[in-house]
């Protein structure tokens, strides 16, 4: 291996001969820096003025004549359930076991319609029982009334008679008993016992001449009275009777559709407390959709937009192309303290078989149509999404740079292509490419551009 350890001995005179390479080195390192300080300052100026991508949106300003077609003075928006009216839970005016059901939930109902049936023997019997004690009595009535019959008032006739003839055979005995008395042929004792006989007979006469009279005057004007309060009576019972039979058959008060079957076949249906696994205490309930409102909760520090017959469009979220018109029924009398709310409740003029009772809804509060003034300026009517709005500024874009400007909202109204809106009163005259959705760290002069 010697050769080749010879071989690895450093030239002195290749290292004498390599140093003026190194000055290029130098200069070559330095370009790269240079590079690399200009391709930083470059990426850091293209930071500091990018432009935000922003989304932006025309304003425009309606005519007046677009302002009066369209709904645009919404005043208030607000959200509700829809409500029936007026809910009715039938119930049964007596107890009884269900024995036939005519209707089931969502059927639509016509007033007198039969709904359900209870078994009715006991109360059947109740009637038959009530007819008879009627009866017994308007006959006890009609022989009161119509007095004595020819026969009694004779027979009457003859006891008087035949207790007369007793009064005077008694009579000629005691004379004969006197007078032989006297001649003291018969003993005094004899005298007492003709005599007693004597006033039987009298005394028995009396008796029938007084039932002979009344015979012939027939009953009492007060005894017919009391026989006819008797009858009257009667007939009340027999009027109870009847009523609780007919009431075991439930019939619909009014015209409507049923919201809720709550019984079935050979359930007990009660008229006081019911429990939840005993007797029911209603068996359906039903309302009219032909009459629904909407009922709102209204902030109190927005009650004093709205007047008694407020008019407003009521949408759903079901089915938000169809617009009902709507007008204030019912103000509450209180407020809710813990809400700090106002309840209202909007009557919906024309509603159709769409709506349903619990819907979610939404009522836009239309303020009254004022006729302009001759002559007068009409102010355009601006309308931007409610989003664009911030701290009471938007910003708009000229020559690629957002501008804020102070703008004076007013009230609320939904877009046309849907979303919350706000009419600008002062700050847009229209026209302007407005940034719909604000960055929060956007600041006036910056650099945007539209998405």
């Amino acid at each position: 291996m010697e050769p080749e350890l010879k071989s690895l001995r450093i030239d002195r005179s290749r290292k004498r001969s390599s140093q003026p390479s190194r000055g290029v080195g130098r200069w070559i390192f330095g370009g790269v820096v240079l590079i690399l300080v200009s391709a930083g300052a470059f990426y850091a100026d293209g930071m500091l003025n990018r432009a935000t991508d922003v989304d932006v949106v025309r304003v425009h300003a309606a005519t007046a004549g677009d302002t009066a077609a369209r709904a645009g003075d919404v005043i208030l928006n607000a959200t509700g359930y829809i409500v029936a009216a007026h809910t009715i839970q039938l119930g049964s005016k007596v107890v009884g076991k269900v024995k036939w059901i005519g209707v089931d939930k969502g059927d639509h109902v016509t007033k007198d319609q039969e709904l359900v049936r209870l078994e009715d023997d006991e109360y059947r019997a109740q009637v038959q029982q009530a007819k008879g004690g009627l009866a017994n009595l308007e006959a006890s009535l009609a022989r009161a009334q119509n007095g004595s019959r020819p026969e009694e008032v004779a027979k009457a006739k003859a006891d008087l008679d035949n207790a007369r003839a007793s009064e005077a055979n008694a009579k000629v005995t005691l004379d004969r008993t006197k007078t032989l008395v006297a001649e003291k042929v018969m003993s005094t004792q004899n005298l007492d016992d003709a005599q007693a006989k004597f006033d039987s007979a009298a005394a028995q006469t009396l008796s029938f001449l007084r039932t002979y009279d009344l015979v012939k005057l027939g009953p009492r004007k007060e005894d017919i009275d009391a026989a006819q309060g008797l009858v009257e009576q009667a007939k009340g019972q027999l009027a109870l009777a009847e009523t609780q039979l007919d009431n075991t058959i439930i019939r619909a008060p009014v015209t409507g559709t049923i919201l809720e079957r709550n019984v079935e076949i050979g359930e007990f249906v009660t008229t006081g407390m019911a429990s939840d696994k005993g007797a029911k205490g209603y068996v359906v309930s039903m309302a009219d959709l032909n009459d629904l409102k909407v009922e709102l909760d209204i902030n109190q520090n927005d009650f004093a937009k709205l007047t008694p017959t407020q008019k407003g469009v009521v949408t759903t979220d079901a089915f938000p192309d169809r617009k009902y018109d709507g007008i204030i029924d019912e103000v509450s009398p209180e407020a809710n303290r813990q809400k700090a709310t106002v309840q209202v409740k909007v009557k919906i003029l024309h509603p159709d078989q769409y709506l349903r009772p619990e819907m979610n809804a939404s009522v836009a509060f239309l303020s009254d149509a004022r006729p302009a003034q001759p002559g007068a300026a009409v102010k355009p009517s601006i309308l931007i999404p409610s989003s664009a709005v911030r701290s009471g500024s938007v910003f708009v874009i000229a020559n690629g740079r957002a501008v804020k400007r102070t703008v004076k909202a007013g009230a609320t109204s939904p877009l046309p292509g849907g979303g919350q809106g706000v009419f600008i009163d002062d700050g847009l005259i229209g026209g302007e490419d407005l940034i719909a959705t604000p960055p929060a760290d956007l600041k006036d002069g910056d650099r945007v551009k539209q998405k």
